[in-house]
């Protein structure tokens, strides 16, 4: 990123008739400029209706001034008495200017700000701006001299023909990459090796010192010489930065071709790149073309100071666009008298920063909100993903893996970064509000009790909404969308059930039986959660409190399921809206008992622009030896008489027969992993449809490796699972499996995965006009074995029990 140090700060003299107290000027030597102090001159191509002059301190703050008080500088040599500077002064700006106007100058203006050697002819101490979005804990790794050096070679990269070549061949490979090869081989590539990731990480890290090397080599190009080149922490993330203060001696083209040297340079590194892929073929590399061109994209933004904000003040010619917000807001109040700063800008300029501030404002006032609520969330998943980084450096520590900790170490510097640069920002927004108001209303009893009272309520409101509780600092799931109602939603809780849009959680109950001991983190225990399944009290429902809809549709309502059967049934007949309805379940069997067990999906849609999604889940566990083992896996997805809508069921069904019960380690894997489980059904609605059923398939695997690898179990036989699934759109193509029958304009599949070993029941059909989807499958058998009969079990969202033809039956939500 390009860094105008400080960023010039306005300062407006007074004007060249204002009158002070002289004071005796042979008392007081000649006014001379502080060392290190650098005359820049006037802005070239400036937005302001009066152009500013530029002045660099030895600290390296830029500060604007008037034409007035540079002629003053200027002339304050160490030799000239305030007479002759005045001289000096009247001469260049064309009015009379006395040395009375002179002393005034110097003592409240340029004194203050550092310009000057005070009177004893020592330095003067100079407080530097330190804005909340301005670069902070800066190491400058080349001094300006050292820089000019080593990025002399790289100004002859900005020939024209080699800028368009360069150009040319990136947007080439931009192509190429994201919409002809992809990086799924690329990505498979670099995350099976550690040692690969880290090589990626350098690279990228190493590419955006270059990227530095790009500013410094487009200054030096248009005739300015550049500074010093170091490294800071920006906002939370670290970030290089390049000394270009000195490119304001440019005009405006020459400022924005130092602003996009550093996007420049990312180009070239992303052709070079390109360049030792064709010669290697090593997929890996197409990684680094992606973080050139996502680095570039996060440069252009133009809200705060990366190179997209530099290009938007040298081409309006307002270095200071932060600086400008306040005076254009107040412009914009009607009633409010116009604020001389804000007709400093020429129009067109003026309508430009309007137009940057109030989309800036609205962005960084909502990027705030969500980092207020998302907090918790945040700290709770970098405290999961910290643990388990930290479990994984131990164990590469252990084993002598020194590349697979060098990655580790790296990841939870990348953890712990977010959530410290997140409670800088906080702390440090927080003290300059207190300090602010506290400043204001000094001397003002009323106003300062008001303000007290305000922020006092402020913090009583973080403390409520941070307070831990309940699931606030849960870590993020891999499931999860993360909008911005996911975040309300974990501090007001109870707003989610009064509307069904996706995204919301609703209310369960968890039952144990009576006198049994609760469950904790430490020892979690199977429970059954049940959720209110009537529209009146249903979170699901989106009816919020009106009676069920009637049956509209040309075929029979499901039958309700029998014990050990579990069922989803979304039914929805109201427009724009989504319905969600999940069952999932955990069935014990054992004494020889059948295995009829059930799992059924159902979703039906009969309106306009809405949707319904019904997902079942279940697992039997049958303990020793079963006659009859005839599990059914059913699912139906049917429009009728829906304009634009979309039905989605998906059933999936996992049979395991085991000898005898898991060892109370496998018992625990088991516990944790139904949790997780558990987890996933409440959060469905946060899930992309096409997500699902992989998910699901992951956890029977994750089931039936708990089975597998516990020698107590004993699992025997082949291991077989059945999903189904069916959805229904308009204008679909339809591609029934051979069992399922469609009516007009509908579309139904069923993928099915597994050994299936039952015949799939009969499926729906349109007994009326209108259009009607459907799908079945049947289910598999599986043989191994699971935990012992008796146990209990918690899931997602269980809407009926579903019992176990002997032994006990745990739904799950």
């Amino acid at each position: 990123m390009t860094s105008v140090q400080g960023g010039p700060s306005t300062q407006d003299g007074p004007p060249a008739t204002a009158t002070g107290p002289a004071a005796p000027t042979g008392t007081l030597p000649p006014p001379a400029l502080a060392d290190g102090v650098q005359l820049l001159g006037e802005t070239k191509g400036s937005g302001y209706k009066q152009a500013p002059s530029l002045v660099r301190r030895a600290d390296g703050q830029t500060i604007q001034l008037t034409r007035l008080l540079y002629l003053v500088l200027e002339a304050a040599d160490g030799r000239r008495g305030l007479e002759e500077i005045a001289r000096h002064a009247g001469t260049a700006f064309g009015k009379q200017v006395s040395a009375a106007n002179v002393r005034t100058l110097v003592d409240q203006q340029l004194l203050p700000l550092g310009l000057l050697r005070l009177a004893d002819g020592s330095q003067p101490e100079v407080r530097k701006a330190n804005p909340l979005l301005g670069m902070k804990f800066r190491y400058s790794v080349t001094d300006p001299e050292r820089t000019r050096k080593i990025t002399a070679p790289f100004a002859a990269l900005f020939n024209p023909l080699i800028v368009v070549a360069v150009t040319v061949a990136f947007l080439a490979i931009c192509w190429w990459v994201l919409m002809v090869k992809g990086l799924a081989s690329a990505t498979h590539e670099a995350f099976a090796n550690p040692g690969l990731v880290l090589l990626i990480f350098v690279v990228t890290v190493l590419s955006a010192g270059f990227h530095e090397f790009g500013h410094a080599a487009a200054a030096r190009r248009g005739g300015a010489t550049p500074g010093a080149m170091g490294t800071g922490l920006y906002l939370m993330w670290p970030a290089f930065y390049t000394d270009v203060t000195d490119s304001y001696r440019l005009g405006r083209a020459g400022r924005i071709r130092t602003d996009l040297g550093g996007l420049y340079f990312n180009a070239i590194v992303a052709v070079a790149i390109m360049g030792i892929w064709w010669a290697t073929g090593f997929d890996a590399l197409l990684l680094v073309v992606v973080t050139q061109i996502l680095q570039m994209v996060r440069q252009l933004m133009p809200m705060v100071r990366f190179d997209g904000y530099h290009i938007l003040a040298d081409a309006t010619g307002v270095p200071d666009l932060f600086q400008r917000i306040k005076p254009t807001l107040l412009a914009l109040i009607p009633w409010r008298k116009t604020d001389p700063q804000a007709q400093l800008l020429k129009p067109w300029a003026r309508a430009v920063v309007t137009i940057w501030v109030l989309v800036t404002v609205p962005l960084l006032l909502f990027s705030l909100a969500t980092m207020v609520l998302t907090l918790p969330r945040v700290v709770g998943t970098a405290w999961d993903n910290g643990s388990k980084q930290q479990a994984a450096l131990a164990h590469s520590l252990s084993t002598g893996d020194l590349t697979d900790a060098a990655v580790r170490v790296l990841a939870l510097i990348c953890i712990a970064l977010p959530v410290a640069g997140i409670f800088y920002i906080l702390v440090r927004l927080g003290r300059q509000l207190v300090t602010g108001l506290w400043q204001k209303t000094r001397g003002k009893a009323w106003q300062r009790g008001v303000a007290l009272a305000a922020v006092a309520a402020l913090g009583a409101g973080l403390a409520w909404a941070w307070w831990p509780a309940g699931g606030t600092y849960r870590p993020v799931q891999p499931y999860e969308r993360g909008t911005l109602t996911d975040a309300t939603t974990a501090i007001f809780p109870t707003a989610a059930g009064l509307d069904l849009k996706q995204g919301q959680a609703g209310r369960t109950v968890a039952l144990w039986p009576q006198g049994a001991r609760k469950p904790t983190r430490e020892e979690p225990q199977l429970s059954m959660v049940l959720v209110p399944r009537n529209a009146a009290t249903a979170p699901g429902s989106g009816q919020s409190g009106a009676a069920a809809p009637s049956w509209v549709f040309p075929f029979d309502k499901p039958a309700a399921p029998d014990d050990g059967g579990n069922q989803a049934l979304a039914v929805n007949t109201t427009d724009g809206s989504v319905v969600y309805d999940v069952a999932f379940a955990l069935v014990w069997a054992d004494d020889g008992a059948d295995v009829l067990n059930t799992n059924e999906a159902y979703a039906f849609a009969s309106c306009k622009d809405c949707a319904a999604v019904a997902v079942g889940f279940q697992v039997v566990l049958v303990v020793g030896q079963a006659d009859v083992v005839v599990p059914q896996n059913l699912s139906t997805a049917a429009n009728y008489n829906c304009v634009r809508c979309l039905t989605y069921a998906l059933a999936n069904q996992l049979v395991l027969t085991l000898d005898g019960p898991l060892s109370a380690d496998g018992m625990a894997k088991l516990n944790a992993l139904w949790q997780q489980i558990a987890d996933y059904g409440r959060n469905l609605q946060n899930v992309p449809l096409s997500e699902i059923q992989g998910t699901l398939e992951g956890f029977k695997k994750q089931i039936m490796d708990v089975v597998q690898s516990d020698p107590s179990a004993k699992p025997r036989g082949a291991t077989a699972t059945s999903s189904a699934s069916s959805s229904a759109s308009p204008g679909a193509t339809a591609t029934p499996s051979p069992t399922a029958s469609t009516g007009p304009g509908t579309s139904a599949t069923t993928p099915a995965s597994g050994e299936t070993v039952a015949p799939a029941a009969p499926t729906a059909s349109p007994t009326a006009d209108g259009a009607v989807g459907a799908s079945t499958d049947g289910s598999g058998q599986t043989t191994g074995t699971l935990p012992a009969p008796g146990a209990s079990a918690s899931g997602p969202a269980v809407v009926t029990p579903a019992p176990a033809p002997t032994g006990t039956a745990a739904p799950m939500p």
